[in-house]
């Protein structure tokens, strides 16, 4: 058998100028650069970020640099107890911060009602949200706060084409895809102006004209296909697995034989022939059984 994977980039270069400017300061895939462009091109009004979960207040941040290089304000939102200690302690010197020891969820703990306890203004300049699993439901639900510029991260393994979004339960981390997080944000009044490899960049409608993309179509901006896995069926009944073949945290391969939904001896073409006889589908029905007691 000869298999060949040859991905297609179908982004635009003047759609995706913004990732020249990819930079860490703290930040895990370039966020800071496009985050502080983005906000030179669109202005910044009030000087306002809000960050959960922010860990330590310094890991993989995407406001460490705006609060301690411009001086700006912000709340720092860490639902673990143990990562809260160490926010404070970075920032216990800085009266422009504040820390908050809360997971944001929905209802009582929503972030519209934490933000609302404190002085943020409504329409803080800069927001991150990366809580790895209900992302989309957290900014779904916010409603009195609209960020003039939001980072929110995405499952990059889901392609282009898919709209996914995981179930409103806190103990799932399975993420959402991109689209499914570019409708939102366009119901929301919002635009893709910038992708990382885990984050995405959304720009308030009425200042998008500012960053000077005139297509920011999903395909225009963002390539998903680094991280893909396609999967596709031969006529036997057998699965091909092409693009990443391992899981994306666990760097666990995933070989073909674990996708095989057909015993070997199953796998026949047409399906008119002996493996769907009355004897063939009872054998069929053993095997898928033995699998799922596994």
């Amino acid at each position: 058998m000869r298999l060949e994977y040859r991905p297609v980039d179908t982004t635009k270069p003047e759609s995706t100028y913004l990732a020249a400017f990819r930079s860490d300061v703290t930040s895990q895939r370039g966020e800071d650069g496009v985050a502080a462009k983005l906000l030179d091109l669109i202005g910044a009004t009030n000087r306002w970020c809000v960050e959960f979960g922010a860990w330590d207040g310094k890991k993989y941040s995407n406001t460490w640099a705006l609060i301690n290089q411009s001086g700006w304000n912000g709340v720092l939102i860490e639902g673990d107890a143990a990562r809260f200690e160490d926010l404070k302690v970075t920032y216990r010197d800085n009266p422009r911060v504040k820390p908050v020891n809360r997971y944001v969820g929905f209802g009582a703990h929503s972030l519209d009602t934490i933000l609302s306890e404190l002085a943020c203004p409504t329409d803080p300049d800069f927001m991150s949200i990366d809580i790895d699993g209900m992302d989309w439901h957290i900014w779904d639900s916010l409603e009195q706060f609209k960020p003039r510029l939001l980072v929110i991260e995405f499952n990059p393994t889901i392609p282009n084409d898919i709209v996914f979004v995981q179930a409103r339960d806190p103990r799932v981390n399975q993420g959402c895809s991109l689209l499914a997080l570019i409708e939102l944000g366009k119901r929301k009044g919002y635009e893709l102006a910038a992708t990382t490899p885990l984050n995405a960049f959304f720009v308030r409608a009425d200042l998008f004209p500012k960053v000077g993309i005139a297509d920011n179509s999903i395909n225009a901006i963002h390539n998903s296909a680094p991280s893909e896995t396609k999967v596709f069926q031969l006529y036997d009944g057998m699965l091909v697995i092409a693009g990443v073949t391992k899981l994306l945290w666990a760097d666990y391969p995933l070989y073909p034989w674990m996708l095989q939904p057909l015993p070997r001896w199953h796998r026949k073409y047409p399906p008119t022939v002996e493996p769907w006889s009355l004897w063939g589908r009872i054998r069929f029905r053993l095997a898928r059984l033995a699998r799922e007691l596994i």
